[in-house]
């Protein structure tokens, strides 16, 4: 344990026996369905139970409370030592647990003093893809003066009132093509909308979803790592564990014997996000199986009090064609040693060069849709 003046560090090097305070810490709500014990559990089981990946989870205290966790791992970049989120390239959004009666819970300066003081040795502290609000509140690592600006963005898009009132405030164009999708594939024999209510559904459709998107990929001549096994050992717990509870989604379009497309998500409380879409192209693009996945998921998730609709990472147009707002999220570097020194400052400066006015106006300029993936969260829709 590390005391910084009024504020405290506990540190555990295993889950199992942080997670009863972790528990109790999100017991008001998760910050996103990543930060959930659903998402954690599996995580830690599977990618953190690897040979070059140490667990380590961090609780800052005040008062003799828990006011902020980190799910963190440290391990080996090359020659440094890196100490990082809980994420390798499957979690959409990483941010601290807040504890949920605390106003201000603890300040970026003192929130990274203690957990500097709280970290075992290692050479650079690396948090990506921070939300800067979580909820009400401002995330205390991702608004202080250490934080820059991701080049990555989230998208959600929140219905408080009825589905199709919301469908039918769409641009014309977007909800007619919407309606013409599924004119289109009603018309198929057997054609269904599937929701995994089981383990033993939830592997066959995520089976599906893999194969789609493996193909999809293999003829974009894209690198694939969905089916590592690790990665894929991660997915399939998710699955097994998850379901039953509803922390878990997989819904799926079926028709004339086959599966038409595919979408696992992750859910908590109101808040849904989604991680991974497949869609079988070929002869059923006529109907746009990607974004009709979306469509009726989205709308049998709203008619379970479903509000908040996450698109997560990537920067794909048929997002905003569907009024999603962008998530502002946030990095933050620090060197923990000599050896990480160069690197944060590299990291920091072209953070901050990209965040010139000048600059970032030459990248809009530039930027197009890109359809490399994005960690899991990069959804290729037709």
């Amino acid at each position: 344990m590390t005391t910084m003046r009024d504020c405290t560090a506990e540190t555990f090097d295993a889950w199992p026996l942080a997670r009863e305070r972790w528990a109790a810490l999100v017991s008001g709500g998760v910050p996103t369905p990543f930060q959930s014990l659903a998402w954690l559990d599996r995580w830690y089981a599977t990618l953190g139970a690897a040979a070059d990946v140490e667990p380590l989870i961090v609780f800052l205290r005040r008062d003799g409370r828990d006011r902020l966790g980190l799910p963190l791992i440290r391990r080996r970049e090359s020659a440094l030592r890196v100490i990082e989120f809980a994420d390798g390239g499957l979690t959409d959004y990483n941010a601290p647990a807040l504890a949920a009666d605390a106003q201000d819970v603890i300040g970026p300066d003192a929130a990274l003093r203690a957990l500097r003081a709280a970290l075992p040795p290692a050479d650079l502290l690396r948090l990506t893809k921070m939300p800067r609000r979580l909820g009400a509140r401002a995330n205390p690592l991702a608004t202080g003066s250490r934080a820059t600006a991701c080049r990555l963005a989230g998208n959600l898009l929140t219905i408080d009132g009825d589905w199709l009132d919301w469908r039918s405030g769409l641009e014309r164009t977007v909800r007619k093509e919407l309606e013409r999708s599924l004119r289109v594939f009603e018309r198929s024999a057997g054609a269904r909308f599937v929701r995994a209510r089981d383990a033993a559904e939830g592997r066959r459709l995520l089976d599906e979803l893999a194969r789609m998107q493996r193909a999809r990929i293999a003829a974009l001549g894209l690198p694939y790592a969905l089916d590592e096994p690790r990665n894929a050992r991660f997915y399939e717990q998710l699955v097994e564990h998850g379901l039953e509870s509803g922390a878990i989604v997989v819904t799926a379009l079926e028709a004339e014997g086959e599966c038409v497309a595919a979408l696992l998500g992750v859910a908590a409380g109101d808040h849904y996000a989604m991680v991974r879409l497949g869609q079988a192209g070929g002869r059923w693009r006529n109907c746009s199986p990607g974004r009709l996945m979306i469509d009726q998921t989205m709308r049998a998730l709203r008619a379970e009090g479903v509000t908040r609709f996450d698109f997560t990472i990537g920067d794909y147009d048929y997002k905003r064609r569907l009024q999603v707002t962008r998530v502002e999220l946030a990095d933050l570097t620090s060197s923990l040693s000599w050896r990480g020194a160069p690197l944060a400052a590299g990291v920091v400066a072209r953070a901050r060069l990209r965040a010139s006015p000048l600059v970032a106006g030459a990248l809009a300029a530039l930027r197009r849709p890109s359809l490399a993936v994005q960690g899991a969260a990069a959804v290729l829709v037709c």
